[in-house]
């Protein structure tokens, strides 16, 4: 009888594990998506602050190296109460260096119905994959690869578009972000689900990324689009 009872004691502390782990995986989703919300306000507010003041763009430089400082930070602190503040000022100045943008789009011809439809678009994609993901619980692990190679391509290709001033390219490199981030959305979800990250910190900043990626390059396809009426 002693190695039926060892199965039986096996396969329950197999099946306690499987509920600890989907537990701290639920606890993780439902902090990330509080901060991620909390994130996007913030940083919606930094924007329209900038729009209203209408202040400069702050330069490919600045804007580099305070967001991959910020996210250093940000990463060296995620699991101390600093992390927070990190991840706000990380989110504050992506937020503030997407305020110049918005001021460009609007100034041009159907600016607010060309920024207006880029946010709802936004919200639509994040709000449909992302909750694919969660309802499914598939696991789209399989695509971080494929989206890491494809991320470094539309970077590089992103600044080349900008140093040579190649529209074409420019708006090529937009398209290829809109189902890179869409892609992202999948990853980074199931990454959640599935145990890949357990720090809420790192999760949102994750997501965050994603969107405010997803937005300007729809608001730069829509933009190009609206141009022609």
């Amino acid at each position: 009888m002693q190695p039926i009872q060892s199965m039986h004691s096996t396969s329950d502390q197999l099946a306690n594990g499987a509920q600890v782990s989907a537990l701290a995986a639920n606890k993780v989703i439902r902090n990330t998506y509080m901060l991620l919300s909390a994130t996007l306000l913030f940083a919606a507010l930094t924007a329209m602050v900038s729009v209203a003041l209408k202040l400069p763009h702050p330069g490919i430089i600045i804007t580099l190296v305070g967001y991959f400082g910020l996210l250093f930070l940000t990463s060296k602190f995620r699991d101390s109460a600093a992390g927070l503040g990190f991840v706000f000022a990380l989110t504050g100045f992506m937020g503030y260096t997407l305020g110049p943008i918005i001021s460009h789009y609007l100034g041009l011809p159907n600016g607010g119905q060309t920024v207006a439809m880029a946010m709802g678009l936004t919200a639509t994609i994040f709000l449909g994959l992302s909750g694919y993901a969660l309802t499914t619980r598939k696991n789209f692990n399989y695509m971080g690869g494929f989206l890491m190679v494809g991320m470094i391509v539309g970077i590089v290709a992103s600044l080349a578009a900008v140093l040579f001033e190649l529209p074409a390219l420019s708006l090529a490199v937009s398209a290829i972000f809109v189902l890179l981030m869409s892609g992202m959305i999948l990853y980074e979800t199931s990454n959640i689900i599935h145990g890949g990250e357990t720090n809420y910190i790192m999760a949102t900043v994750g997501l965050f990324v994603t969107i405010f990626n997803l937005f300007t390059s729809l608001m730069q396809l829509l933009g190009f689009m609206n141009s022609d009426d």
